[in-house]
């Protein structure tokens, strides 16, 4: 059955040009699927546009915030729209560094230890507290945000202030971790509504010599390259997986999510940060986990969106 499909895209974040580049490729992909897909700007007039649609299903191809925080679903079951991905508490919950982790702590998950910073701090005073307990081999995160924007790994050591006040300048706080040394390792999770969520093949990201999966490496063609399955021993994929598949239930997801994390030499497991509206653009992640499982992109998003129309109804039954 066909459905009208609205595709929001864009909007205040960091992320917006990379949002559209997702918006366009699931747009596309929906209308190969039999769907018809509209693509819509995150602006002030958003709401108006929706009620003019009246979309069966919205699909939000957004990244960072308000996109990912929990606003704009917020703003979507104010509507009565049905949506596809995780809703208001576990997008909020997730999108906060500090909130997600201390979840993965109290469910026992792999992290590293962490400082955590108020908007407001002085970065001297920041760094001061990081040197004492961490030294100055550390990574430097906002609080808030996706696709390693404002994310600093300070892997040889030195000056903690430059990438302290690079992570403030983005609003809300700053997580500070030890730096691991080790690869970098990806899982996603498929969570359709009515059946038990599955992990999809380990992936890991391999960038150039000397860099790492940051904001223009994730996004830039030919910037990583995606090893599926990550040649990993048989019981080090699995836990990835068990973990990547707790860190989704505990924090309460829905649909999709993709967990990032970091292998050490010794195949230690460091849980990073589960991401609930991963890329949806060529280069993207999830689609290829999705692929190496034999689920093309089209049918990825056919089954996302009726997905979201099935828990639509669910819930009219009560």
């Amino acid at each position: 059955m066909k459905h009208n499909v609205t595709v929001l895209m864009g909007g205040p974040s960091a992320e917006a040009s990379v949002s559209r580049t997702s918006a366009r490729g699931v747009a596309a992909a929906l209308e190969t699927a039999g769907h018809r897909a509209t693509l819509l700007e995150l602006d002030a007039d958003t709401a108006k546009r929706l009620l003019e649609l009246a979309p069966d299903v919205v699909f939000p191809a957004l990244h960072g915030p308000p996109g990912e925080d929990g606003t704009v679903q917020g703003f979507l079951e104010i509507l009565a729209l049905p949506y596809v991905g995780s809703g208001v508490h576990g997008s909020a919950a997730a999108m906060d560094k500090a909130i997600a982790k201390s979840v993965f702590a109290r469910n026992g998950l792999p992290i590293a230890e962490d400082l955590v910073f108020p908007a407001g701090v002085d970065p001297a005073r920041a760094e001061t507290e990081i040197l004492g307990r961490f030294g100055d081999r550390v990574v430097i995160k906002p609080l808030c945000q996706g696709s390693a924007i404002g994310v600093t790994p300070v892997a040889n050591g030195g000056d903690l202030t430059a990438p302290l006040r690079t992570a403030l300048n983005l609003g809300g706080g700053v997580l500070v971790e030890p730096y691991v040394l080790g690869r970098e390792i990806t899982v996603g999770v498929l969570d359709l509504h009515g059946r038990e969520p599955v992990a999809l093949p380990v992936i890991e990201i391999r960038t150039p010599e000397d860099e790492w999966y940051d904001y223009e490496n994730r996004y830039a063609a030919g910037g990583s390259e995606h090893i599926i399955p990550a040649p990993l021993p048989a019981d080090v994929t699995d836990k990835l997986q068990q973990v990547a598949l707790a860190a989704h239930v505990a924090l309460g997801l829905q649909d999709l999510s993709r967990a990032d994390f970091i292998v050490t030499d010794d195949d230690r497991i460091v849980l990073l940060e589960v991401n609930t509206l991963p890329g949806m653009t060529p280069t993207s992640l999830f689609p290829d986990g999705a692929r190496a499982m034999g689920i093309e992109f089209p049918e990825l998003v056919d089954i996302l969106v009726r997905s979201a129309l099935e828990r639509a109804g669910s819930r009219a039954q009560y």
